[in-house]
This record gives C-alpha cells, structure tokens and sequence, in this order.
C-alpha cells in the first residue's frame, strides 16, 4: 500500500525516509533477520532500542517478513530484562550501542545478539536491499508482536498483539479524529509499548500520514519538536501532559501546529490545562495494553467521569459475580453507596480483542474467568452510565476498619492548583493496618504550605474524614515506568524514610499537618 508512495513516512532530527524508501529499508532488514534465523526455533525477534528508525524498521520488517517483534523495555535490567527476552523466546535481539551492555552477562537461552549500529549490520542489509521480498502475508488473528504490561501491579505479562489489534484501533483513531495523509504524527512514547505502536505508528501507516521519531519522551523538548516537524497529531500515555505542563510557561507556547492530541490516563484538569496552552484539542480515552474494555469520552462526560462503556462493559462485583448498582451521590459529591458500587470493569462479551498473554496461561485465564474479560480496574457508575474510575484491585486501601480506593481520593487532590502529579497509598501501621499517605509533585516554583492544604482539603466537600492522607510527602519526582505511569510499590516500600523527599504528619485525631 506504501510501497511506491512518495511522500514523507519518518523523520528523525534532520533525516527523512518516504514511504517508498521506509518499505525497501524494512523490507532488506526482514531479509536480513531471516537470513539469520533459527528455524528450529519460534522466530521471536527482541527489539531493545529507543525510538530511533532502526526500531521504526524492525516494525516494518516484522509486518513484511512474518517474524514476530518483541518489545523489550529499555528501563529493565538484569534478571528482569534477560527473563522478558526467554519468557517471549526471543531467537534474535536487535539492540544498539546505547543499549548493548545491558544484556552483558545476561542468560538470553542462546539468543542471538545483532547491534544494529555495528557496520557488520548496515553490510547484510545493503546485500539483502537487492532482489525482490516475498512479503508475508499476514492473516488479521496472526500475531505481531508481543508487548509488556507496565508491570505496575507485579511482573510485567507479555500480551499477545495481533495484526489487527494494530490495525483497527488504528483505523478507529484516523477516522474518530479526523487524521489524513496531510497530517505529522509526533511519536515520543516508546515504541516497544501498545500505545505508541496503535495511536503512534499504526496511526501514521493507516493514513499514510508522517511520524516524526523522539529518541525518548522528554517533557522539556515536546513542544520545540512539534515545531520542528510540523506536527499536528501526537500520542500520550500516562502522566505525559502532566510533565509537559509541569515545565515553564512560555508566551508563544500556543503558537504551534499541534492540532489534537490523543491518549489515556490524563486527570481532567490536565487535559483542560494542555488544550488551553498549547492551543489544541485533546481527546483522552481510558484502555489498557490487553485493549479488551474500551471506554470513551463524550462531549457531555462529567467532571471526574472516564466517559460511557462500550457495549458490554459492565461494573461487577467480584464476589456475587452481579452488576455493582449504580453509585448514588449525596448533595456535597460523596458517593453514598461506595463499597456496593465500587466494583471491577468486565467485558461480558467475551475477551474483546485481547489475544491472550504469550507462555502464561494461567494469567491468561485469571483474566478470562466465566468466560469474561476482567480487567483489574475497579470503577463505579452513575445513574447516566458514566463510569467513574476507582483505581486497580491492588489499589485498595484499609484504613481504620475501612476500605479506601485511591483513585478518588487522586482526583480530589489534583484539584488544587499547586499540585501537578499525585499518588496515594497505603503504608503499614502496627494499629489499624495502614495509613494514607499522599506523595505530590508540586507545580514549577511552589512550595507546600500546610495551612494552606488543610484549608483546601476542608473545603473538599466529598472528601470523606477518613479519606484526609495522614502522611504528605511532598516529592520532586515519582517512581514511574517507562510509559509515564507510577510505581506504587516502590512509594509503599520507601515508606516513611525521612532520606526522601519532605514528610508531614497528620495528628491522629486532628486536620493540622506538622513536619515528620
């Protein structure tokens, strides 16, 4: 379909490919990487790279030469690294000089190690650039590549992304926003996750569109390189607006060509604040790597709310196996009937289009049970159907006697005009079980005043008494995973140690907060 199509397909600083030139160069390196194979063994080829054209071509190649792309995050290390390579059964791991001594002394089961910026390597791609491809054609359920979750809530799984599963959420994308062959589509996200590969890459190979490459997201330089490129459309995912908000103001910030933006996981504010600096519309959907429940934002979505299901998609409690009822809200925005409401987000109909995760069968069927795609995201719904996101099951906090989902209480706090990023959770207590903790990221140039927060919170009408964090940390940045979202966990295990960041104390009956 590109094959002969002249126009622009990648730019990377100030190199450009067409779309003639982006087919031929992916299609010497799927003969090259099939010159290489094992085929006694799956022919699985790990990609370690940033966002550079060598990762744009070795997608291209996986969609020509039949092979399967593994996306191996670049944030790994050690045993985690070398387990995602044998977990997906990597043969082949294409890498760079930037990431070759990561898999030093690594257990890769014999994998083949290739370092794309090697002249050994550039030499088999200009012999195999000669003589035709016989591209394989690819049926819509074969699979693609593999992609890892986050691993927020334990190991990251390997999901099953076939051909299609790129290809129509991509089409979706192209005719939901209105996006053509006119437009630049600016990648930062990582090319090894789901996100950029459906809204980024499979975006721009649907409607022929450009894709300009960011090595890697870095919130400082977004806005200079969609200047650069001429970019109209970008991707996100995680707390990207937030970082890009979070940098200095500018006069000209909104003198750019960014025309929409498109991703998950952004607070409404956020998604409010970045369409109004940077002079764009921004359309944030809620999804996951599995793409198994879909929920969409709609012109009349309230405050708060994700926006309304597809068809299928129900709240479910997870103990009677029934549809939660519909949240009920007092006149100040408390939900009166949480802990019945609050259930976990299921596709009834069946796995959408998850393919499954790759070797993990059981994990495969813990999502699947009865039959149903149960997602791990606990929400709540309103009389209107609007879905109202309460945080994943592991996100579930005891304090007092009494169950805290700590979505919510994220949601609240991102109302005050200090704060950028927020993560609550729990950390242990000998007494009740745990106390909540508050870990913000303060906007450029504020401070934390702890008069001034507990006067805020008073004001929070639907923040519950027992909702207050005992504990703020007042933090410079967040554990977060490579896709932008944060690590809990990793918050959990730093606890209450006094060698990060600023701590305040809550008294135990009390609302005044004093240095810990």
């Amino acid at each position: 379909m590109r094959a002969a199509d002249p126009r622009d397909a990648l730019l990377f600083g100030r190199r450009r490919w067409s779309w003639s030139t982006y087919v031929a160069e992916s299609a010497a390196r799927a003969k090259a990487l099939g010159a290489l194979r094992d085929p006694t063994r799956p022919f699985h080829v790990g990609l370690l790279m940033d966002n550079t054209p060598e990762m744009a071509m070795a997608l291209g190649a996986a969609g020509l030469g039949g092979f399967v792309a593994v996306g191996l995050n670049t944030s790994r290390r050690g045993e985690g690294l070398a387990r995602d390579a044998r977990h997906t059964d990597c043969q082949i791991v294409l890498t760079d000089e930037a990431h070759l001594h990561l898999l030093d002394g690594l257990d890769l089961d014999g994998a083949r190690v290739v370092d794309v910026s090697n002249p050994s390597w550039f030499a088999l791609v200009d012999v195999m650039a000669h003589g035709e491809l016989n591209a394989v054609r690819a049926a819509p359920d074969d699979l693609f590549m593999l992609t890892f979750t986050s691993g927020t809530s334990g190991e990251p799984k390997a999901v099953r992304v076939t051909h299609d599963k790129v290809a129509d959420p991509a089409q979706h994308l192209v005719e939901r926003l209105g996006l053509s062959a006119a437009d630049r589509c600016y990648i930062s996200m990582p090319l090894f996750h789901s996100n950029a590969i459906v809204a980024g890459w499979g975006v721009a190979l649907v409607a022929g569109a450009t894709f300009a490459l960011a090595e890697r997201f870095s919130a400082p330089r977004v806005v200079d390189d969609i200047r650069r490129y001429g970019a109209t459309y970008m991707n996100y995912v995680g707390k990207a607006l937030a970082y890009v908000l979070a940098t200095p103001r500018r006069q000209n910030d909104a003198q750019n060509p960014l025309r929409v933006a498109f991703g998950n996981e952004a607070s409404d504010r956020e998604v409010e604040a970045f369409g109004k600096r940077f002079g764009c519309r921004v359309v944030d959907g809620f999804g996951s790597t599995e793409n198994a429940v879909v929920v969409s934002r709609t012109a009349d979505t309230p405050a708060g709310a994700l926006g309304k299901p597809a068809y299928g998609v129900a709240v479910i409690d997870r103990v009677t196996g029934q549809e939660c009822p519909r949240a009920v809200f007092s006149w100040s925005g408390q939900v009166m009937n949480f802990h019945d409401a609050v259930g976990e987000l299921v596709n009834t109909t069946g796995p959408g289009q998850f393919a499954g995760y790759y070797n993990d069968a059981d994990a495969t069927a813990e999502r699947m049970r009865g039959g149903m795609y149960w997602s791990g995201d606990l929400a709540y719904r309103d009389v209107d159907g609007f879905v109202y996101f309460a945080g994943r099951v592991s996100d579930w906090v005891r304090v007092g006697g009494e169950s805290l989902a700590a979505a919510p209480i994220e949601r609240i706090l991102l109302r005050h005009p200090d704060v950028n990023r927020v993560a609550v959770y729990g950390v242990p207590d000998d007494k009740v079980g745990d106390q909540l903790m508050a870990a913000l990221v303060l906007q450029d140039g504020a401070l934390f005043g702890s008069r001034d927060f507990e006067r805020f919170l008073a004001l929070q009408t639907d923040l519950g008494t027992k909702m207050w964090p005992r504990y703020i940390r007042v933090a410079s940045q967040l554990p977060a995973t490579a896709t932008n979202k944060v690590l809990k966990r990793a918050l959990v295990r730093q606890g209450l140690s006094t060698g990060y960041d600023h701590l305040w104390v809550r008294s135990e009956r009390g609302t005044t907060y004093s240095p810990l």
